[in-house]
């Protein structure tokens, strides 16, 4: 019996949809990249994070998969299809209207008559919360609730990057108090580091908001460079980020609640530290005569970024890799005879 086109439709409807904002994302992305591929460059203010974003959408599709497929979708109506195709296109219209329908240059000129400081920055920071807006509505129509439910984590990931983007451009070299709260702490752990490395240093916290650190070269003084330290620089974001996305998914597996505040907890720790070895990194780099922007905006928020990413695959790593030892360790207990009898 030849199975047409629309059979193959209906009978896989449910994998469709499911697959369906993945390719509403990759068709804008790509025409990004091919118009400005030097923004995929950077992490901070650039839009590698888009790709972290549509990774995580993929993650939850592949750890969710056999459930999702289970799930029954909310019936489809003409008026739910019509707002589904809408919502599917809607990244892609966005892109259009900003490269050749100049609505750019009108969130530019917005931004700067509202005396944003960094208005240039604003029109990537609202990319990210529009199309976690678009992939929200997208998740709605397709599943409801339960859409938001298991997406929330891709979701929040990008509404907090957009968000940490808008309050840099708002509020620029460390003038969110509530963020460079925990600067001066991390730049002293970074001194310490510097200093086990053979480095001296001159640390200054009478310049306002940001402390003034100056790391000088072993046996030569005369090579030194000298930042202040925002909380851009500390990774401060990726500790916001890595909270809520870590906090999402041990919220969904099934773990008793001291088990979920160790992980967090070391998570969080290992995050910290990254961000300790991120402030050392800008100086190394700079003492090395590389270029600090690249660092700032490339390097450095790729190493915190892709731990938070993988945590959730460490963690269900090793939860499986537990579950194994104590099996084994049943196994030995309930066959003790087995065990005995190889070795007479």
């Amino acid at each position: 019996m030849r199975i047409t086109r629309l059979d193959f439709v209906k009978k896989h409807t449910n994998e469709i949809l499911l697959l369906a904002p993945l390719a509403a994302f990759a068709v804008p992305l790509v025409w990004l990249f091919l118009l400005e591929p030097a923004s995929f460059d950077n992490l901070w203010k650039g839009r590698t994070f888009q790709l972290f974003f549509v990774w995580l959408i993929l993650l939850e599709l592949i750890l969710g998969w056999d459930s999702l497929q289970k799930h029954e979708p909310i019936k489809q109506s003409k008026l739910r299809l019509a707002v589904l195709a809408g919502a599917l296109a809607l990244p892609t219209v966005y892109v259009v209207a900003s490269n050749y329908f100049s609505l750019t240059e009108a969130i530019v000129a917005m931004s700067k008559q509202a005396g944003i400081y960094w208005f240039y920055d604003m029109p990537k920071a609202m990319e990210y919360l529009v199309f976690a807006g678009f992939f929200t509505l997208m998740a709605y129509v397709t599943m409801g609730l339960k859409g938001l439910r298991t997406f929330a984590i891709p979701i929040l990931f990008a509404v907090l990057i957009g968000s940490v983007f808008v309050i840099d451009s708002v509020y620029p070299e460390g003038q969110f108090t509530p963020f460079q709260f925990l600067v001066p702490a991390t730049t002293v752990l970074a001194v310490n580091v510097l200093g086990f490395m053979g480095y001296h240093t001159s640390l200054d916290f009478s310049q306002g908001s940001l402390p003034q650190l100056t790391v000088f070269s072993p046996g030569n003084a005369a090579n030194s460079v000298s930042y202040g330290i925002a909380w851009p620089c500390a990774g401060i974001e990726s500790l916001l980020i890595f909270a809520v996305t870590t906090l999402l998914f041990l919220k969904r597996i099934p773990l008793s609640w001291q088990g979920k505040v160790g992980y967090f907890v070391f998570g969080a720790a290992v995050t910290y530290v990254i961000n300790v070895f991120r402030i050392v990194g800008i100086f190394l780099f700079a003492l090395a005569g590389g270029e600090v922007m690249v660092f700032h905006q490339s390097i450095g928020p790729l190493f915190p970024i892709a731990w938070i990413v993988s945590y959730p695959l460490i963690i269900l790593g090793s939860q499986s890799l537990w579950h194994r030892i104590r099996s084994c360790k049943r196994g030995v207990l309930e066959n003790p005879v087995a065990l005995s009898g190889t070795s007479g």
